[in-house]
């Protein structure tokens, strides 16, 4: 144990409380001392002499650029640390469990619960230092050694459940992508009224016939990349177009919004109820708007004709394995080729590739 004598502590403002018979606190901690103070295993220890996951670089990126680019708006939720010496809580007169904590600075400090957060503040402070005097809640443990930090990391992950695509895209103001899928799915038809907006399956007997991730995801394929970095009233116009028209030429749709036929009958019989189809239908869309500028409109009549049944043994061979529908890229790309085909646009040679290798299976 450190010795209390120590002149040399790191001290927050904090709140002490109790879970299953053990102290913890609640502190504040300046962005800028947040590299400085936390540390985490992820050298070349096995997995189990550590308490936490290796960290995945690839999701950092993201994270500084979310910081950087939202100085004024941004959230981060605490971390959660074990403190491997015993602290040293000064609580303040006439209050209950508020007072400062004082941890000795040769401590090991690790992380349980937040590394990734943590190297993200590293990053983003080397690029904007300012970000340094903002504040980060920090959940402090006295540690009691390598076993109960383990179990401390099973179990803050143990229920951690992350939301839907649907619903993740239905509360994120920030990406374009969502922003637009929300408007198509309350604003136009086929959508509005039909998009399942929390959930990203749709159970058997609901009346819902989309979910606001495939809108999102179609709608992507359609513009042919991230609507963010293309003209936003631009893409919107392009998208609200489309899609207008493909409900023209979709009896089936029709009769959903009329309430003449039940969503549930039409997703247990036909490919384009499911987010297999409305994929395709955007890759078609890319296409066929490159492909047939002025008369694109009049050509997508022919989808009315279009056999979108999943008995249909073109759909079998590319939409269907084991009886069920895929959602594959592969099978979502052979679903847009038949379309293709049968609006008679050419087909890259990836895609007669594709095709190819669908026949020799």
């Amino acid at each position: 144990m450190t010795n209390f004598d120590t002149n040399y502590w790191y001290t927050f403002p904090a709140v002490r409380g109790m879970q299953a018979g053990r102290p913890f606190y609640i502190a504040t901690c300046p962005m800028r001392i947040i590299p400085k103070i936390f540390s985490f295993d992820e050298t070349d220890v096995p997995p189990e002499l550590r308490a936490q996951r290796t960290l995945n670089k690839s999701r950092i990126p993201e994270m500084v650029r979310y910081l950087l680019e939202n100085p004024n708006d941004y959230v981060f939720s605490a971390l959660t640390a074990s403190i491997a010496v015993e602290v040293q809580f000064d609580e303040f007169s006439n209050t209950n469990n508020l007072g400062t904590l004082r941890v000795p600075m040769d401590a090991q400090i690790l992380i349980n619960d937040g590394q990734h957060r943590r190297k993200a503040i590293e990053d983003a402070l080397a690029e904007k230092p300012e970000l340094g005097q903002d504040n980060i809640p920090v959940l402090f443990f006295v540690d009691e050694g390598l076993k109960r930090s383990q179990q401390m990391f099973a179990d803050l992950n143990k229920y951690a459940i992350r939301p839907s695509p649907s619903l993740s895209a239905l509360y994120d103001h920030r990406d374009v992508s969502s922003t637009l899928a929300r408007y198509l799915a309350m604003t136009i038809e086929p959508f509005k009224g039909l998009t399942e907006l929390e959930k990203s399956s749709i159970s058997a007997l609901s009346n819902k016939l989309f979910t606001l991730s495939s809108i999102k995801q179609a709608t992507r394929a359609l513009l042919g990349k991230d609507p963010k970095v293309g003209n936003v009233e631009e893409n919107t116009v392009i998208a609200t177009t489309y899609w207008q028209a493909v409900f023209e030429a979709m009896p089936d749709w029709q009769l959903a919004a009329k309430k003449e036929v039940s969503p549930a009958q039409l997703r247990q019989d036909y490919v384009h109820a499911h987010g297999i189809g409305l994929q395709a239908l955007g890759l078609l869309g890319r296409c066929l708007m490159t492909e047939k500028s002025e008369s694109w409109q009049v050509e997508l009549v022919t989808l009315k004709s279009f056999d979108w049944r999943k008995s249909n043994p073109e759909m079998i061979k590319r939409a269907m394995q084991h009886g069920k529908l895929s959602k594959t890229g592969s099978a979502i790309q052979l679903t847009a080729n038949a379309l293709k085909n049968a609006l008679s646009l050419p087909l890259t040679p990836e895609e007669q590739e594709l095709e190819a290798q669908m026949v020799v299976s």
